[in-house]
């Protein structure tokens, strides 16, 4: 199947089916995946909790307003967080990154205003999500981001230090009722030549 039509067939999941679980083989290729994602410099200023301890993901749904259902029925919740703790990230710089990114870091980031860094950091972990979505539609699995979340509640039900929660990622397969799936609801985009400009 090529990439584009995997394109049109993935969406946003709005019922799961919570008798159907992903495999441990397959969570470890996710882990595995988001740790491969690109970022700028190659930063990775990112953390990622993999959530299926029931008692958790129910809190965590507490915390996820007109989200919940889809929480507590999902195989898995992945929830997203960026460091904010600027010491911190500049000392992951300099112990884990090539000198190249290291020098870009020292001349075109130390010197800028926290919340820019911070904002840049941030925009790095959305370049993941996209990554991370992409792969769950190649391995059939469904998925639904959600900024719809209470980000400091999430903090502290998973003890999160250093890093910023910013949204969460459901994750499973799909209630065969589901009345979002592409099969009973055309997906709605804007026409390619209001999107994309060509220069031949």
């Amino acid at each position: 199947m090529t990439f584009r039509r995997i394109a049109e067939e993935r969406y946003t999941t709005k019922m799961y089916n919570a008798s159907k679980k992903i495999s441990d083989g397959e969570i470890e290729d996710l882990k595995h995946i988001l740790k491969l994602s690109p970022s700028s410099i190659n930063s990775q200023p990112w953390s990622f909790t993999f959530v299926s301890h029931k008692e958790t993901k129910d809190k965590l749904a507490e915390a996820s307003f007109f989200n919940a259902p889809k929480i507590k029925n999902a195989s898995h919740l992945v929830v997203f967080s960026v460091q904010d703790n600027l010491d911190e990230f500049e000392r992951h710089v300099n112990e884990n990154l090539a000198e190249g990114s290291i020098n870009y870091y020292k001349h075109f980031v130390k010197g800028q205003p926290a919340d820019k860094t911070i904002n840049w950091l941030t925009n790095q972990v959305y370049l993941s999500l996209g990554f991370f979505l992409a792969a769950c539609a190649v391995m059939k699995i469904d998925s639904t981001p959600m900024e719809g979340i209470e980000p400091e509640k999430y903090k502290d039900i998973l003890q999160i230090e250093n890093h910023k929660v910013l949204f969460s990622v459901a994750i499973g397969y799909r209630d065969d009722e589901d009345n979002n799936q592409p099969s009973v609801k055309s997906k709605s985009r804007l026409a390619l030549k209001n999107v994309i400009t060509s220069i031949d």
